[in-house]
């Protein structure tokens, strides 16, 4: 098990110190977005008086007017709050990283582990990407990296455009003792139909530009969640065991998750889950710090002992 951080005693060292320092700029972050807050309730009023005083348009067009105003105002607030909140998070989330003796940045640039992903189709297509949250370091002499990803498309319902979240989880990257001598995909089963699903899934697939074969599994509960494509059969069954499902579903339980995806390629093992938004631990208001704290070591604690859960392990 990963040896988590003490909350408790992060805040008595160097972190407490730093953060009780960052009092004055959270008081002056949130001064400045309660005064554009006002600015915005006081420029609804005055556009929704103006309306309904000097146009034919009524209290209702007014109303919709001041309420634009209004929610603009709210929103330029929030944005304003932004870059305090991320330099909080990001000197907690530091702090918890250099306790696990790994490193941690706010920012991203994915490598070819998402360039993977994308090939393999373990995650959906997209017309706009964000990245952040990176965690990289080892756990039990294994090579390990973690990020968030949010991916989007843009809709249009026949009145306006607007973008719509198609992926928000974390990318895993573990790294394993050996190399393997095929690719091996593992995913909820149902996904790739044959011809209009009625004779189930299909024989084999084309991804990363190589041919992956349906595998059978020997538990038939496995077959019943979990469809497994590979180019080495042999293999394929010895890293998806019968064992490995219940891990599977550990993983998913644990995030309220329901499909996740595993790649087997090269020496390293790459997992998406869709656990939404985590690691969220700056807040302007102090006394959130030891929730916050605590809840980010409990998210990133879990997460990497599942990962290392869907490890290979001797048997």
């Amino acid at each position: 098990m990963l040896a988590r951080p003490d909350p408790d005693a992060l805040l008595a060292g160097p972190l407490g110190q730093w953060l009780a320092s960052e009092g004055d700029t959270r008081a002056a972050a949130k001064a400045r977005a309660s005064q554009i807050q006002m600015w915005g309730i006081g420029g609804a009023c005055a556009v929704a008086f103006i309306i309904v005083l000097l146009t034919p348009w009524g209290i209702g067009r007014a109303l919709q007017f001041g309420f634009f105003i209004g929610a603009g105002g709210f929103g330029i607030a929030e944005w304003t709050k932004r870059p305090v909140i991320n330099a909080i998070k990001g000197g907690i989330n530091e702090a918890i990283a250099k306790a696990l003796d790994m490193q941690y940045s706010l920012a991203v640039t994915p490598g070819a582990e998402f360039d993977l992903a994308c090939s393999f189709e373990m995650l959906p297509s997209f017309e706009r990407k964000s990245f952040e949250d990176l965690w990289l370091g080892s756990v039990r002499d294994h090579s390990f990296q973690l990020y968030e990803a949010k991916l989007e498309v843009e809709r249009n319902n026949g009145k306006s455009t607007y973008w719509e979240t198609v992926f928000d989880g974390s990318l895993i990257t573990v790294g394993f003792a050996r190399r393997f001598n095929g690719v091996t995909l593992v995913e909820r089963a149902g996904r790739r139909k044959s011809l209009f699903g009625l004779l189930g899934d299909k024989d084999s697939i084309t991804l990363g530009g190589m041919r992956l074969d349906r595998i059978d599994m020997v538990d038939p509960r496995f077959e019943d969640q979990f469809a497994v494509w590979s180019n080495d059969q042999v293999e394929s069954r010895y890293l998806v065991h019968p064992e490995y499902v219940e891990r599977l579903m550990a993983v998913e339980t644990a995030f309220a998750g329901e499909d996740i995806r595993c790649l087997f390629n090269g020496g390293q093992l790459i997992v998406a889950l869709e656990s939404g938004n985590l690691f969220e631990s700056g807040s302007l208001e102090a006394s959130n710090d030891r929730a916050l704290l605590a809840k980010t070591i409990d998210q990133f604690g879990t997460l990497v002992e599942l990962a290392e859960e869907l490890n290979e392990k001797a048997r």
